[in-house]
């Protein structure tokens, strides 16, 4: 059985929130019935409509593995997790969003650096920094286990070091740090490998990232896809089985690469277009 496991900034999501030149692979998939797990920093109310219009029942995490839902139907076996929204069970491996907060907010005097916080920001602010609409801005804004912030003022590995005193982990995306628990998307990718090889005698997973909290998931997958970012380069020594794709970031170039796994992976080689 395969599993492709993806980002979605930058990987399957270009800068105006489209996929549209990823529909053939994402077509594919869906034909040949093959899980499409959703692994990202976005909030479960940005991930929600996302999955809504791809039609997903797949599992999928949130806020660099804050939380892993499996819908129900995604997988034959019995969880017996401790929370359950909107037809899913729901893993909950982050810790809370005030507790990040109040992290955050000491590391930074301890430091004696400035931050600012997705809490602290507009909508507005949020929306330039990010590329977004105010009305995705807002769904951004509803997070429970992490938190984004910049580095305004002072040194960023002293405020680093901070918040690793206080127990918490940060990792990096493409604008923001972020702080958070103990958990990262790695862990719940872990965990969902784990679910499937427990269901299914064999599974062959597959990863699509770009950015440097990408890298603990590539590393567990069995085949780590890097796509074309800022950050490539770092990624492909974090994690050194990583085959570099080619083209350019976002939908396309998710496309070819899925299109050419898929063609190296099934039992049968695809058809082109033309044939």
């Amino acid at each position: 059985m395969l599993v492709f496991i993806t980002d979605l900034d930058g990987t399957l999501l270009d800068d105006a929130y489209s996929w549209e030149p990823a529909s053939p692979a994402l077509n594919l998939l869906k034909q040949r019935g093959i899980p499409l797990v959703l692994c990202t920093s976005k909030t479960r109310a940005e991930v929600d409509p996302i999955r809504q219009r791809l039609g997903s029942r797949d599992p999928f995490i949130v806020e660099n593995g804050g939380a892993l839902y499996i819908p129900d139907g995604a997988l034959p076996l019995k969880l017996h997790a401790p929370a359950r929204r909107n037809r899913c069970s729901v893993i909950e491996l982050g810790s809370p969003y005030s507790s990040l907060i109040q992290s955050l907010r000491q590391a930074a005097e301890e430091s004696k650096c400035t931050v600012r916080g997705f809490h602290q920001m507009s909508l507005e602010e949020i929306g330039a920094c990010c590329r977004m609409p105010p009305e995705l801005a807002k769904l951004a804004r509803q997070r429970e286990y992490d938190e984004p912030f910049k580095i305004l003022h002072g040194n960023p590995p002293d405020l680093l070091a901070a918040i690793e005193k206080q127990k918490m982990r940060w990792t990096r995306g493409g604008c923001f740090y972020h702080i958070l628990g103990a958990n990262d998307k790695a862990h719940c990718v872990n965990l969902l490998i784990h679910y499937y090889r427990t269901v299914f005698d064999s599974v062959i997973t597959v990863g699509l990232g770009d950015g440097l909290n990408d890298a603990g998931f590539l590393r567990l997958v069995d085949y780590p896809l890097i796509l074309q970012s800022p950050s490539s380069m770092e990624l492909m020594k974090a994690v050194p089985r990583g085959r570099l794709c080619a083209g350019n970031s976002g939908p396309e170039a998710w496309n070819a690469a899925v299109m050419d796994t898929l063609n190296r992976l099934l039992p049968e080689p695809l058809s082109r277009p033309e044939d």
